[in-house]
Formats: C-alpha cells, structure tokens, sequence
C-alpha cells in the first residue's frame, strides 16, 4: 500500500453492514480512505499485514475487552485507536478508555469533532 493511502486509511472495526457507508463517505469528502473489518480478530490479521493511519472500533457492535485493546496498542503503538458508542459509560472498558484509547467518540458523530481528532493524530505522527 502507498505511504499517501496508509496516512488516510481509517479502519473501521464494527457488524452494521450498512451503517458505515455514510461515515465512509464523510471520511472520503475530507482526502481519507475508510474501510471496513467486521471483528476485531480480522482486524489483527488485517494490521498484522497492511498499516493504516487509525483504527475506529464499534465498541457497541464489537465484542472487545481491556486485554485485546491493550494487546493491539502494545502491538502497534503507532496506530491510534479511536472507540465509537451509543452509550457514554462503559464500565467493563475503564481501563482501555483510560489508558490506551486515543479517544471516544459518540456515534451521532460530529464531523468537526471527528476531522480535529484526525489531524491532530496526522499532526503528532509527523
């Protein structure tokens, strides 16, 4: 994959098929390229193999725990990972919002607060 596509690839961790196709085309109005990768399991399979800019998992359609996140950022320190919910408490995930998470975001998403997120992570990778 080309260096310009791997620092606007976001990679988007969740089941709803078609949910993503508008954030999808949000993320391509401002230059990024998104995809989608239905588990986290393919998602290490997919990084284990390809880079990318993020990683933005549906942590409400995606099974996750404190021990996976923490698995993938140790792994790949360089790719930030962003969570996206409907709910604003997650208990069970305390750590990994806490400590290993770039950021959460509401899934209404506001693409001002999205695109900051992004070039702020674009600014502090360069």
């Amino acid at each position: 994959m080309d260096k310009d596509c791997v620092e606007t690839l976001i990679v988007i961790v969740g089941k709803n098929n078609d949910g993503y196709q508008s954030l999808i085309q949000l993320l391509q109005g401002e230059g990024y390229k998104g995809i989608t990768i239905k588990s986290v399991k393919a998602l290490e399979a997919y990084l284990s193999r390809e880079e990318c800019m993020a990683v933005l998992i549906d942590i409400d359609t995606v099974p996750v725990d404190n021990r996976k996140v923490r698995e993938i950022t140790v792994q790949y320190p360089h790719i930030p990972v962003l969570c996206m919910s409907d709910k604003n408490y997650h208990p069970k995930l305390k750590e990994t919002i806490c400590y290993h998470v770039y950021a959460c975001i509401n899934k209404s998403i506001d693409p001002d607060e999205l695109f900051y997120l992004l070039r702020s992570i674009r600014d502090d990778s360069q």
